[in-house]
């Protein structure tokens, strides 16, 4: 009998399927071809190459993801501060602005008694033979000086972010200045005088300015101008009663 294949190279095929493959060949021409030492090392810094690459990347958008993170938050937190701190500002002027306030009326409270202290230093001391024809002050009126000052505005100390210049709450007191013109028969006792007032708590820097001789209801005198300056001892030394007047 005759067979005739009719499908060409199905023989072939299942000749080939069984033949076994050599992996044993194979292996020896790829170990051949990898004893290529160039061929080694492009291999391995292709590899360390991607490595680098994809750990830099990652690195990097990990490192991205948080600063933006942070910066928003940073944000978020300048406004809240900046308002807070507006807030501050404001309230630390207005305190400061009644402080000042406080002050200003202390001290004058504290100097309603100048010129009692002065006439009765000078009163006191005052020797024979000898009197007073004027006393007045010199110089700036008091209180011309102790002005409470407006705290500048938010608006004028947020445009640099910078903190407002504080206002000060203390309150300088004006100098006293007094002058003193009189009459005296006694050279000496000017000069005694002179020397009883610098011993004055509330009196200092006594300065004769002038000296002269004068006529007084036809008798020759010595008239005399001095210079004092008011010295504001301290409370502690300074015991202070109430006035009490009885009424029958």
């Amino acid at each position: 009998m005759i067979e005739i294949n009719l499908l060409p190279g199905a023989g072939r095929k299942k000749a080939s399927r069984g033949q076994a493959v050599d992996f044993g060949a194979m292996a020896a021409g790829l170990a051949g071809r990898v004893r290529d030492k160039y061929l080694l090392g492009t291999i391995a810094a292709v590899i360390l190459a991607l490595a680098a690459v994809g750990y830099l990347y990652t690195s990097q958008n990990a490192k991205e993801a948080s600063l933006t993170a942070r910066g928003e938050q940073a944000t978020r937190d300048s406004v809240r501060y900046a308002n807070f701190l507006k807030d501050r500002y404001k309230s630390e002027a207005i305190r400061d602005t009644l402080l000042r306030q406080v002050n200003l009326i202390r001290n004058l409270d504290e100097d309603r008694y100048v010129w009692p202290h002065v006439m009765d230093e000078v009163s006191r001391a005052l020797p024979q033979y000898t009197w007073i024809v004027s006393l007045g002050f010199v110089g700036t009126p008091q209180g011309s000086n102790n002005v409470v000052v407006a705290p500048k505005t938010t608006a004028d100390t947020t445009k640099k972010n910078k903190p407002p210049k504080r206002l000060d709450t203390q309150v300088p007191k004006d100098d006293i200045q007094i002058r003193l013109s009189g009459r005296t028969v006694d050279i000496q006792a000017l000069t005694k005088y002179m020397r009883d007032l610098e011993l004055s708590p509330f009196l200092t820097n006594v300065v004769l300015d002038k000296s002269e001789p004068a006529i007084d209801n036809g008798k020759e005198v010595t008239q005399f101008q001095l210079t004092i300056n008011y010295s504001r001892p301290d409370t502690l030394l300074l015991h202070r009663v109430p006035l009490s007047l009885s009424v029958k």
